[in-house]
């Protein structure tokens, strides 16, 4: 048996699920050489084969109304991938593009960013194809309680504990936390992402974007570079791609642009940490960033990665938001450094011409991991009934990044002493899973 052998075996019985197949192919890119060098046996490619199938998947009809008292359906789902290392940790989306294989690679990748963190989390993933866009707050209720319904019968504190993900915020996750409590009576901490007046952390809105920006910096340390006046592209406008911008300038670089679905908006002079308050409460009143002035700043239908020259890229919107011809693109800008805030942001083809090119190039798996690590910590102040500082809790987050960052190095160093971050990443939150699934006896 062999990765190549496994690898085909996925593709065969998984065709119609591609964005799964991407994650699984990636993976095994980085996986295969290692069971080479270290000599793995028929045994442990079984025990790999068995890796990628997750351990339960669970969907389920969610029945609500609207306001205009219209019964509605949507599909609700939990894919609880991989419990060896602790309960299932692991975000819910709620955005029409929400299947199975979406789920999938979501799921897959929280494997490894969970392992990564050193802390005691499984990996799972969920949601629905409801759009929260556009809905008011009555409706968003009616779906997050009519959700939890269904999905309290399959997760609890050692079980599985999910978080917010895209279309899912702190409005959500209250909902479905209140629906929780009352449907079991207990006041336990099995969701993460709650506000900080009924159980949660400080620094978890910011976490996946300040962490990017932490594990960024290491990068950047080992070329003996910081931070301070690089210039930066960043995608997105919503949680993760806000508070990367925020601490980007906090740090001293130059962000030139954030964008949405429809465009971006560039400011070549670097946007202000005011101006990005501002971009926020627009786009929470769900103003397109079309329609947004600020002073100096311009929209464009482009390419962000093809139109706009930086230092430093950071795509913090959605999976495969960057192609081959856009990595190329980034490339020729003379980029230094492109680290992932949002989950598998670069095709294959465009993670190619990143590694190729030598670049610096941080994986979502470990450049997004600061969410997932704050949630972690929140499930520990839940547990001891003691909340921690923000001062507390953000150092912990640096403290993480660099251990993410380390054990990246530990595992990606090539012998012309430069960074593999994808093979780094790929297998040292591997090595941590199997050598639990061989203790296990699985």
């Amino acid at each position: 048996m062999s990765t190549d052998s496994i690898l085909q075996n996925v593709k065969q019985k998984y065709s119609h699920q591609p964005i799964f197949i991407q994650t699984v192919t990636e993976f095994l890119e980085s996986a295969g050489p290692y069971l080479t060098f270290v000599n793995a046996t028929d045994e442990d490619y079984k025990r790999l084969k068995g890796l990628l199938i997750p351990e339960r998947i669970i969907s389920f009809r969610v029945t609500w109304t609207d306001d205009a008292q219209n019964i509605q359906y949507n599909t609700g789902y939990r894919i609880q991938y991989n419990s060896a290392l602790g309960p299932y940790k692991g975000g819910l989306r709620f955005d029409p593009s929400v299947n199975e294989d979406i789920l999938k690679f979501l799921g897959f990748e929280q494997i490894f960013k969970n392992a990564l963190t050193g802390l005691p989390l499984g990996a799972g993933k969920g949601g629905s194809d409801f759009d929260p866009k556009g809905k008011s707050d009555t409706e968003i209720r009616s779906f997050t309680r009519a959700f939890m319904t269904e999905l309290y019968r399959h997760i609890g504190i050692e079980t599985d504990v999910p978080a917010g993900d895209i279309g899912v915020g702190g409005r959500e996750i209250g909902y479905l936390y209140g629906m929780y409590k009352q449907i079991v009576n207990k006041n336990e901490g099995v969701l993460t992402g709650k506000g900080i007046s009924f159980g949660g952390s400080q620094g978890r809105t910011e976490a996946t974007g300040y962490g990017a920006i932490y594990f960024a910096a290491q990068m950047l340390a080992t070329i003996d570079e910081t931070l301070v006046r690089k210039t930066a592209v960043v995608s997105g406008s919503g949680n993760v791609a806000l508070y990367a911008a925020r601490k980007l300038i906090q740090e001293g670089a130059v962000v030139k642009t954030l964008s949405d679905r429809g465009g971006y908006l560039v400011k070549q002079e670097g946007f202000t940490a005011v101006e990005t308050d501002f971009i926020e409460s627009e786009k929470s009143a769900r103003k397109s960033l079309a329609d947004i002035s600020i002073e100096g700043a311009t929209y464009s239908e482009g390419s962000v990665w093809i139109d706009v020259q930086a230092d430093l890229y950071f795509p913090c919107a959605t999976q495969n938001e960057i192609n081959g011809v856009q990595a190329q693109a980034i490339v020729d800008h003379g980029a230094v450094l492109v680290a992932e805030g949002a989950n598998m942001p670069s095709d294959l083809d465009a993670l190619h011409i990143f590694k190729g090119a030598k670049l610096l190039f941080g994986p979502a798996k470990a450049v997004n991991a600061g969410g997932v690590a704050v949630s972690g910590l929140e499930m520990s102040q839940n547990a001891s009934h003691l909340p921690w500082t923000a001062e507390v809790v953000d150092q912990k987050l640096r403290e993480i990044m660099g251990q993410i960052h380390q054990t990246c190095v530990q595992y990606g160093t090539k012998d012309d002493s430069s960074v593999d971050y994808v093979d780094g990443a790929n297998i040292g939150g591997f090595v941590r899973v199997f050598e639990a699934m061989k203790g296990l006896g699985w």
